[in-house]
C-alpha cells in the first residue's frame, strides 16, 4: 500500500501541469456551441438557488427562527452541495469519460480524478465568489470567520479528489456500481442537512449518524464561516466523526488502487 501510495503522489506531481492545462480545458469546453458561454455555466446554479429558495422562504416560510438572513443560510449550504454532487454522480465516473488520455498518453488513472475535481472546484470558487458578494452586505462587514474557507474548500476539494480516486476505478469495472452512487446523490441531499439545521432534529441517535457524513460536515462548516460566525474545528464531535471517515476512505483508496490500478488501466 506504500508503493502504491508513492505511484499517486508522484504521479499527480509529475503531471502536474497536464493536470492544470486540462483542467482549464474541460472547463473552456462546457461553454463551447453557446452564445452566451460563460453564462450557463453559472446560469444554472442561480436558477437552482432561485428555486430553492423561493419555495422554502416563499412558499414554506422556512427561516423565521434563524437570527440572520435565510438566503445565506441556504447559499452556505447549497454551494458546497453543488460541487461535492458534482463528484459523487460524476467523479466516479472519470475513468470512462476521459479514457483516451490513458489509451492515448498513459495518462495516470489517480490524475484523471485529479483533473476533474479541479476543473469543478474553479466553478465552485466562482460561487463562494457570489456568496461573498450576496454576504458582505448582509453583515456590513468582512468577517474574520472568512478567513477559514479556503482551508475548507481544501479539505472538500481533497476529499472528494479521494472520494473520485476510489470510486471511479470501481465505477470502470462495474456499472451498476457506477449507477448506484448517481441512484444516491439526490437522497443524500435530502439526508445530509444541505437545507435543513442537522442539530435541530431532536433524534440524538440520527444526529450521531449525521456526524459520519462528509456532506453535513462540509455544509455545516461552510455555514459555520458565512452564518453562524463560529470556527468549523470548535464542533469537535463532527471534526472527529469527519476525521475517521476521511482516514477510512483514504486507506480504502490506497488499497483498491494497488489492487486495481493496473487492472483498470488496461481495461480502458
Amino acid at each position: 500500500m506504500l508503493e502504491a501510495l508513492t505511484t499517486i503522489a508522484k504521479d499527480n506531481w509529475q503531471w502536474r501541469k497536464q493536470i492544470w492545462r486540462l483542467a482549464l480545458f474541460e472547463l473552456r469546453k462546457q461553454t463551447k456551441g453557446s452564445a452566451l458561454g460563460w453564462f450557463w455555466i453559472f446560469g444554472r446554479y442561480f436558477i437552482l438557488i432561485f428555486a430553492y429558495w423561493f419555495a422554502l422562504e416563499v412558499g414554506l416560510r422556512a427561516g423565521r427562527d434563524l437570527d440572520g438572513p435565510f438566503l445565506i443560510w441556504l447559499l452556505s449550504g447549497l454551494i458546497p452541495w453543488f460541487f461535492m454532487r458534482t463528484m459523487i454522480s460524476a467523479g466516479s465516473g472519470v475513468l470512462n469519460k476521459f479514457s483516451f488520455l490513458v489509451q492515448k498518453i498513459k495518462f495516470p488513472i489517480s490524475g484523471i480524478s485529479t483533473l476533474f475535481s479541479v476543473s469543478s472546484v474553479l466553478i465552485h470558487l466562482g460561487l463562494v465568489g457570489l456568496l461573498l458578494i450576496i454576504g458582505i452586505p448582509f453583515s456590513g462587514t468582512i468577517s474574520i470567520y472568512l478567513l477559514q474557507v479556503p482551508l475548507i474548500i481544501l479539505l472538500m476539494l481533497f476529499f472528494f479528489t479521494v472520494f473520485s480516486v476510489l470510486t471511479s476505478q470501481i465505477s470502470a469495472i462495474s456499472k451498476d456500481f457506477a449507477l448506484l452512487l448517481k441512484s444516491f446523490a439526490t437522497p443524500l441531499f435530502w439526508f445530509s442537512g444541505v437545507i435543513f439545521n442537522v442539530k435541530g432534529l431532536g433524534i440524538a441517535w440520527l444526529e450521531t449518524m449525521l456526524l459520519f457524513n462528509p456532506i453535513t460536515f462540509f455544509c455545516s462548516s461552510f455555514r459555520a464561516a458565512f452564518f453562524y460566525q463560529t470556527w468549523f474545528w470548535e464542533d469537535l464531535p463532527a471534526l472527529g466523526g469527519m476525521a475517521i471517515v476521511f482516514v477510512g476512505t483514504f486507506v480504502l483508496m490506497v488499497f483498491i488502487y494497488s489492487r486495481l490500478h493496473e487492472v483498470v488501466a488496461d481495461g480502458l
